[in-house]
């Protein structure tokens, strides 16, 4: 399902908005920087579903842009026979950031879904809009255009939350291949959480804070399931699930409209628990996420705070856009990636069947993973939440501050060079400041790991049974 949320900058104790949240997805997650490229004249990208998909359609061709954007994203490799690799967005070199969310459509438009739909799927989308969106309104038009112009292959419905610095919006897209997609505006006095994603009553015509295709209303009418005499036309009600706000997403916006009430506003820690407490986030969030939207000196010094798993057992640490790479502990591995269990580290039969040889470089696969090791901590502190998931807690969100005290000096350091144009210097500074204080996350998650296991087969209380442990959560 996924979830995010958006905090506008008047509710924070630093003036800055945030865009945060995490995917839900059960296979391998990676974090990747993917530089910026230019392509030739003609160059096409493939897009969409397969007939094998939950929802079939077939894949097609749609024009690649003359360049595309350097970003930071998450890929991961599953989710309902969708083509791999897939992603829910991350951030791009002109401030915009992207979160995908699930939004289910109305029974009727997932029935009547074409079996043979075409046009890019919601991954598809999100990656393009990091490619190539220069504001959140920019990303906004894009979604429009490519649904007017090449379809939409849907899984049931789905949203997107599309921030920059100045506002955000959330769009819907809708299952039943009709191009029918709603966005609305939030601005800084907005908190927003998604999951699913939703919009309530929107006016009878697009406005500065409401966008929708000119078929919007006539589409309702049609199928009877709205007419002018039944009132406002209320998105949700009318063509997503009729709940509006689940119990989680009213639960978590409140919370964060009486934080954003009190004397110090929302501040970073505030932003990192809306998406760490286990009340929200368990073992289904493949990832964390938290994105601060500003505008520095340089593109290079963006950045955003990633967690290896669910941030409720790891912590959100900087990795930054002018960072030359990632260590290969948070790049692909095998474990839990969709297809590796019929492939080897071996090329024997690869003439004969291209599929029976591993897409994980045989360097990555033997050292360590860090989605793999950071699970590992996350079921072992589930089992005994009171005490290890409470230590765990505190000592990953004990790193948090002493990590986060450090980004303004290094910041200050790489804007410096930056702007005596060395850049490659500036990249080196930001590189081992970042993958630094992975490593040493990944050091301490060995050892909590280790020392859990050993406290539970001590106490004789590892979870042997075939049902496993996990936090009470609201969704």
């Amino acid at each position: 399902m996924s979830y995010g949320i958006y905090i506008g900058r008047n509710h924070t104790a630093d003036g800055v908005a945030y865009l945060a949240g995490y995917g839900d997805e059960p296979s391998s997650h990676w974090l990747e920087i993917c530089p910026r490229a230019k392509h030739p004249e003609g160059a096409t990208v493939t897009v969409g579903v397969t007939p094998q998909a939950d929802m079939p359609g077939h894949l097609s061709k749609i024009p690649q842009a003359p360049e595309t954007l350097r970003n930071i994203r998450v890929s991961y490799s599953y989710y309902l026979g969708v083509p791999a690799p897939l992603t829910n967005g991350g951030l791009n070199e002109r401030g915009v950031a992207v979160r995908d969310i699930w939004a289910t459509s109305r029974a009727e438009l997932i029935a009547m879904t074409p079996k043979d739909q075409t046009g890019p799927n919601y991954s598809d989308l999100a990656r393009i809009v990091l490619e190539r969106a220069g504001t959140a309104r920019e990303g906004v038009e894009l979604i429009a255009r490519l649904i007017a112009e090449h379809g939409y292959s849907s899984y049931g419905g789905n949203s997107h939350i599309i921030a920059d610095p100045d506002e955000a919006w959330v769009v819907i897209e809708f299952a039943g291949g009709k191009g029918l997609w709603c966005a609305e505006r939030l601005g800084p006095d907005s908190i927003r959480a998604s999951r699913p994603g939703y919009i309530g009553e929107i006016p009878y015509a697009p406005d500065e804070d409401y966008l929708f295709p000119p078929h919007f209303f006539d589409t309702a009418k049609e199928e009877g399931w709205w007419m002018p005499d039944d009132g406002p036309f209320h998105v949700n009600r009318i063509y997503g699930d009729g709940k509006y706000r689940w119990d989680g997403v009213a639960w978590i916006e409140d919370e964060m409209r009486k934080r954003a009430a009190g004397p110090g506003k929302i501040g970073l820690e505030d932003v990192f628990w809306s998406i760490s407490t286990g009340r929200l986030t368990g073992d289904t969030a493949g990832y964390g996420q938290v994105v601060p939207l500003t505008h520095p000196a340089h593109e290079a010094l963006r950045f955003m705070w990633h967690a290896a798993v669910g941030p409720v057992t790891a912590p959100l640490l900087p990795v930054f856009l002018g960072q030359t790479s990632v260590p290969p502990a948070w790049r692909q591995h095998r474990y839990l990636t969709a297809g590796e269990s019929h492939r080897f580290l071996d090329r024997r039969k690869e003439a004969r069947d291209p599929d029976t040889v591993s897409l994980v470089p045989q360097g990555i696969e033997t050292g360590g993973s860090a989605f793999q090791a950071f699970k590992r901590l996350m079921h072992l502190a589930f089992q005994k939440p009171d005490p290890i998931l409470e230590e765990v807690w505190v000592h990953w969100r004990a790193v948090e501050v002493q990590v986060n005290a450090r980004i303004p000096d290094t910041l200050r350091a790489a804007e410096r060079m930056l702007d005596l144009g060395e850049d490659a210097l500036a990249a080196q500074v930001l590189t081992e400041f970042s993958q630094a204080r992975l490593a040493e996350a990944l050091a301490d998650c060995h050892a909590l790991a280790e020392a859990a296991h050993a406290r539970l087969r001590a106490l004789n209380a590892l979870n042997m049974a075939d049902k496993p442990r996990m936090l009470d959560q609201l969704w």
